[in-house]
């Protein structure tokens, strides 16, 4: 089965807003909720590895420790200070 992401109906937050998108990881259906510029991250990533979003997120799904949107955060910023030559290592 492939991996999928759609997006649903945004949820607004006291510091903005929050997206919430439907996934598919591992076969299994989730929601993930996240502020648009850390979709906007996961496109980056994905587009600079030449994989889907839905494949990126699989990936950090597999190798997480905590909640799935914290992960994801945290694959964020690590992909941000690596291409900075910053110290990585936050997930």
């Amino acid at each position: 089965m492939g991996s999928a992401v759609r997006h649903d109906d945004a949820r607004p937050t006291a510091r903005g807003g929050v997206e919430k998108h439907s996934v598919v990881v591992a076969g299994h259906a989730t929601s993930v909720s996240l502020e648009p510029a850390f979709w906007e991250a996961l496109g980056e990533i994905a587009g600079s590895r030449g994989m889907s979003i839905a494949g990126l997120i699989t990936e950090i799904d597999h190798d997480r420790r905590g909640n799935l949107s914290s992960a994801i955060r945290l694959h964020a910023l690590d992909w941000l200070r690596a291409s900075r030559g910053g110290p990585t290592g936050s997930s």
